[in-house]
């Protein structure tokens, strides 16, 4: 078995999802290829004492990540910063040869990202992606998989998002991804919107125009020091969207919407598909129920079906028991070493974010911005 060895920069909640998600590596009993942890870096000793505890394949530990960059022993690397350290983080580490897993959204801004992309084409050796988790749970494979077989028809409409209540309570304390300076201008487009995204992108269903509604609802965040201070990032966002189905060449309405403020939702994402032929929704608060109707004349009758743990890449966990977020993870890293190692994917919905995809939605989010100022729909 290929071994890859890792860097990773960035040591907080998504570090230790991935630690953990290689500690599980044995669940994947097809994989030939498995990631292996050597360098770590972080400026809080606490995150850093955790891996220490749980890791003894880490040799390198250091609050500089142009030191974990310089090492040799390190082939790859995922990096989970701040939005506003990507561009220089992410070029560095494609300058230095390493690959690279990286999370939304590739750069603060659009600018940024083009920065990013330039970087990555001067350096065709290395290979890159985005996290996204969301395709990889059983209903999306499923959903997928529809897609590919052109179920559906005619699309009439698609409906995609991520709704949580993180920011609905005013007293919680501001933080970095409510700060234009680390969050960017796109506030909730930017944490949230690739996720959204991510399966209407894949299945080429890209956004003509938008029409975007912004709101920031909550203007003002305690310090945690005792004074209140600005909230400046958008906390809701909802992008109406014309999009074109390249099979037909017919244009449908895509919506897509990220919401920090979505009262009783506590972590929700989204995915609908209209069509003529057939039609499926899917939510991750029933996340082991798929509605399907397929119509072919009479009645419409919807079906909801038990996926179980079935997955894009093989799981020891028998296909009757249910699929969580920590096998989410599991799964897009699957992908990622995957598609590292064999330089194709076992089929269209079983891959990570690739740099193109990323680029488009910051072309989308800027445009949702000019159109929010400008009360008007943009062209993409």
């Amino acid at each position: 078995m290929r071994t890859v060895r890792f860097g990773l920069i960035g040591c907080g909640l998504m570090g230790r999802e991935f630690a953990s998600a290689g500690a599980r590596w044995c669940h994947l009993p097809e994989m030939d290829v498995r990631p292996e942890i050597v360098a770590i870096c972080d400026k809080n000793e606490k995150m850093l004492c955790w891996f220490r505890n749980n890791f003894s394949t880490i040799g390198q530990v250091t609050d500089d990540y142009r030191e974990l960059l310089a090492n040799s022993e390190v082939e790859a690397v995922y990096i989970a910063i701040p939005h506003h350290l990507h561009e220089e983080f992410y070029c560095a580490a494609i300058r230095a040869g390493k690959h690279l897993m990286g999370e939304k959204p590739f750069g603060i801004d659009k600018a940024a990202n083009e920065v990013i992309n330039a970087t990555i084409k001067k350096h065709p050796e290395v290979f890159v992606r985005c996290s996204s988790e969301f395709p990889f749970i059983p209903g999306l494979q499923r959903i997928g998989d529809m897609i590919e077989q052109k179920r559906f028809g005619t699309i009439l409409e698609v409906n995609s998002g991520f709704l949580h209540c993180s920011d609905l309570d005013p007293n919680k304390p501001i933080n970095w991804k409510r700060l234009v300076e680390y969050n960017g201008a796109y506030g909730c487009m930017g944490d949230l919107g690739m996720h959204p995204c991510h399966m209407p992108f894949r299945a080429g269903w890209y956004p003509k125009n938008v029409r975007a509604i912004l709101s920031n609802v909550i203007t003002e965040r305690p310090d945690g020091k005792g004074n209140m201070v600005p909230c400046e990032t958008w906390d809701n966002a909802t992008l109406f969207c014309e999009a074109q189905d390249r099979d037909t060449q017919k244009s449908f309405p895509l919506t897509i919407k990220t919401q920090r403020i979505a009262p009783g939702e506590k972590d929700t994402w989204y995915f609908e598909v209209l069509g003529t032929q057939a039609s499926v929704r899917f939510s991750t608060k029933n996340s082991n129920h798929l509605e399907v109707m397929e119509y072919s004349g009479g009645e419409q009758v919807w079906q909801k079906i038990d996926m179980g743990h079935e997955t894009a890449f093989k799981s020891i966990t028998g296909g009757i028991f249910e699929f969580g977020f920590s096998d989410a993870i599991l799964q897009m890293w699957a992908a990622f070493l995957y598609e590292l190692a064999h330089g194709a994917l076992p089929k269209k919905f079983a891959g990570c974010i690739t740099p193109e995809e990323v680029a488009y939605s910051h072309r989308l989010f800027a445009a949702a911005l000019e159109s929010h100022y400008n009360a008007s729909t943009v062209a993409i």
